[in-house]
């Protein structure tokens, strides 16, 4: 009996606005073990917003809700919960081993947090077959049966309600579009937004906690997810933790789950002219080969373009989607990051002549700065025995990473 109670309360509470009067339901949303319909403001008499929800057997309720305004939720509800009203708290979700997002939910009931949930993890909520929710040391596992079918039948709830008024309130789950459909059509851009294209370069771990270092021109412009990829292995959704356009320079995180034995050393010594250094990255992604390539040279120079004392110049070749890659002594230290090569045909037209092997990478100092002021605990190394360009490889392949997303083509007419 009180679970049945508790149901009906969580689906009568899941408003965003946190209506403590609501009535309902009118008509019906039957999929699966998932039940609802839709709700109206116990005060006003007004339309308020659908939700349908289902038990698990760890004693958690989902309640997925989708508000009159167009806003979806996802709560979780349990006897055992005791919040304090308006307490908040931070809920990582993964779905299916790969997609992660950050849920901050509010508890407006004792025993309920309810969060909004924005458009793309609604899709991946949609289409996932399980989703793992932790939020501090509690981690709990949701099978994500039916949700298809339930997300298609609340967004038909709203807008049937809207259109003819909870009088004529009926089945729900009938004529509701189908969950492929619907999840086209919530993806598509709206009218007069500007079309995205996939853009990609490199990143490298630089901490146990899985902050990744790159380029801020490889993630300038992307809309939605930025992904991460090790080889071989199931992208990550990766969060920007802080960015600096001027020394074009970014910080990523990995998913909170996520832990790295493996990651990249600072040289913690200058690097000299002449020196031996080796680049790794992904450049042409989805033209050449899908794993890193690795490309070899010396430190031409000290500075930059103008003297730039910011960079190192490079003789190691290096392309479009090697930016944000690791920059390595023959010991196998970081010794920058590459960030790109002279605009070739530029200076072709403004000398006469092609220039071969000019590239650019950012130095350590200006790393390090970066990284102290985004408080990341990185480790840094003295330069010791030398290794084989094919050991300095391999290390690598743990913790270099192929960043990729969506971006405008305005953004990627300013790359």
């Amino acid at each position: 009996m009180w679970l049945k109670s508790l149901i009906v309360a969580s689906l009568l509470q899941v408003s965003i606005a946190g209506i403590a009067h609501a009535k309902g339901p009118f008509g019906s949303v039957n999929v699966g073990n998932w039940i609802g319909g839709a709700f109206s403001n116990d005060e006003t008499g007004a339309f308020s917003h659908c939700a349908a929800t289902t038990p698990y057997a760890n004693g958690v309720i989902l309640v997925v809700g989708y508000s009159a305004v167009g806003t979806w939720s996802l709560a979780f509800a349990s006897p055992s919960y005791r919040f304090k009203q308006g307490e908040n708290a931070a809920i990582d979700v993964i779905f299916d081993g790969q997609e992660q997002a950050r849920l901050f939910a509010t508890a407006n009931q004792p025993n309920m947090l309810t969060a909004v949930m924005p458009a793309n993890v609604v899709r991946t909520f949609q289409k996932a077959s399980l989703m793992v929710a932790t939020s501090g040391r509690t981690a709990l596992n949701f099978d994500l049966t039916s949700t298809g079918p339930v997300i298609a039948a609340l967004a038909n709830c709203v807008t049937k309600v809207k259109a003819d008024g909870l009088d004529k309130a009926g089945d729900f789950t009938k004529g509701a579009a189908k969950p492929a459909a619907m999840a086209e059509k919530q993806a598509s851009p709206p009218a007069g937004s500007k079309a995205a294209r996939a853009k990609s370069g490199t990143g490298f771990v630089v901490s146990a906690n899985g902050h990744i270092v790159t380029n801020n021109h490889v993630i300038d412009g992307c809309v939605g997810d930025i992904k991460g990829n090790l080889t071989g292995e199931a992208s990550m959704v990766l969060r920007v933790v802080s960015s600096d356009a001027n020394n074009d320079l970014a910080l990523l995180q990995a998913p909170s789950t996520t832990t790295f034995k493996d990651f990249a050393r600072i040289r913690d010594r200058s690097i000299r002219s002449g020196d031996s250094v080796i680049a790794i990255g992904f450049p042409f992604h989805g033209l050449l080969s899908s794993d890193f390539t690795v490309t070899t040279g010396i430190v031409s120079s000290l500075s930059g373009m103008r003297n730039d004392s910011r960079f190192l110049q490079i003789s190691a070749p290096v392309q479009p989607g090697n930016s944000g890659g690791p920059l390595f002594d023959a010991t196998g230290q970081v010794v920058g990051v590459v960030t790109g090569k002279i605009p070739a045909l530029r200076i072709a037209a403004a000398t006469g002549n092609i220039p071969e092997n000019i590239n650019f990478a950012i130095k350590t100092g200006v790393l390090r700065d970066f990284l102290d002021n985004s408080v990341v605990p990185y480790q840094t190394a003295e330069p010791k025995g030398e290794l084989k360009t094919t050991e300095i490889a391999g290390n690598a392949r743990a913790y270099t990473m192929l960043i990729s997303c969506n971006a405008t083509e305005q953004a990627e007419a300013k790359r």
